[in-house]
């Protein structure tokens, strides 16, 4: 029985990698073909192989420029974006025990929107300190804070939890005095609209750089895949099982600290993804984490990647925050999990 488990939860994983790559390809030309400016997707094609030297093609220069230099670089971070906030939420729900966990639950993203906001409002380090790193150093403010309170690596996930919240609480806290004390009303607006999450500014350079960042994160984890697994019964089954607790905790909670802080400090928060997505790729593959991690970065990405399309479309001339379309998707999936959670009388 055992076996054939195995072998579905195979078959489903290569299926599910198979379809999604498809679809995500698929999403991608869409989201490079969609826009106040629509472009044909034989163009959109002709102006990549152009971009990436395999031809040269007759294509206008702004077409070629509005394809290769704003929309794709643009789709394929939200792609990335998405891979790397769904594997987060693996992450994090194994290590916690926690159904509900997800990447914020650090108060990683708190802390990044209270530094962007400082750079943005109060102008620290401007010139000098870009909204990037300010958002990254707030990030690892946060981390730092949680780590102190829920003394390091040895706490359980309750306790981590706790001290994520309290972290989560004070950074909003301070975010909001900042703004409403400091702020003008386009300061406010630019303040929320990035808190709420956008590609908008985001360009190749912040593709290289996520690229790394989430195929190092997933290849580590991927490596880790069997402690993952054993996390899941918990801190003491994992160390009869030899698993070292502490060391292996420390670097996956580090892990998801980097991939939460980097896509938050390129595109703002954006909430829900690691919560959905790895529970629906989990329905698909099992709960092996060898499995999960890659179908909740494939899925992950397909649906930022469809997010974004919806954001550019949902309102005519204006592009909606993409936490918001992600927040309509997550709260009925929310309300699903603690449905299904609830105790049964």
């Amino acid at each position: 029985m055992i076996s054939g488990l195995k072998d579905r939860g195979a078959l489903g994983l290569v299926v599910l990698l198979a379809l999604a790559g498809v679809v995500l390809i698929l999403a991608v030309a869409m989201a490079t073909a969609i826009g106040d400016y629509s472009i044909s997707l034989k163009t959109v094609f002709l102006a990549v192989t152009n971009g990436l030297g395999l031809s040269h093609a007759d294509v206008s220069r702004i077409e070629q420029s509005v394809v290769w230099d704003l929309r794709l670089s643009r789709a394929l971070v939200a792609a990335l974006a998405g891979a790397g906030l769904a594997l987060c939420g693996a992450i994090l729900q194994a290590l916690l025990r926690n159904a509900l966990a997800e990447p914020f639950v650090l108060g990683v993203s708190a802390g990044a929107s209270t530094g962007a906001v400082c750079v943005i409002v109060l102008g620290i380090g401007a010139g000098g300190l870009s909204l990037s790193l300010g958002a990254f150093a707030g990030a690892f403010a946060a981390f730092g804070l949680v780590a102190a309170l829920s003394n390091g690596a040895t706490s359980g996930p309750n306790h981590t939890i706790l001290a994520g919240v309290a972290a989560s609480q004070l950074f909003n806290a301070l975010t909001s005095y900042i703004v409403t004390t400091s702020g003008n009303a386009q300061q406010a607006r630019d303040v929320m609209f990035w808190l709420l999450g956008s590609f908008g500014g985001v360009r190749w350079p912040d593709f290289y750089l996520l690229f790394v960042v989430v195929i190092i994160s997933l290849a580590i984890c991927l490596w880790m895949a069997r402690a993952l697994d054993a996390f899941t019964f918990g801190d003491e089954d994992a160390a009869a099982l030899g698993v070292p607790v502490g060391r292996i905790r420390l670097i996956l909670f580090a892990i998801t600290a980097v991939l939460t802080a980097t896509i938050v400090s390129m595109v703002g928060a954006i909430g829900f993804v690691g919560l959905v997505v790895p529970h629906a790729a989990r329905y698909v593959v099992g709960p092996l984490h060898l499995r999960l991690l890659p179908a909740c970065a494939m899925v992950g990405a397909v649906f930022m990647v469809f997010a974004d399309i919806v954001s550019r479309m949902i309102v005519s001339q204006q592009t909606v925050p993409i936490g918001v379309v992600t927040a309509l998707v997550g709260v009925p999936f929310f309300a699903i999990i603690l449905y299904r959670a609830r105790p049964q009388s």
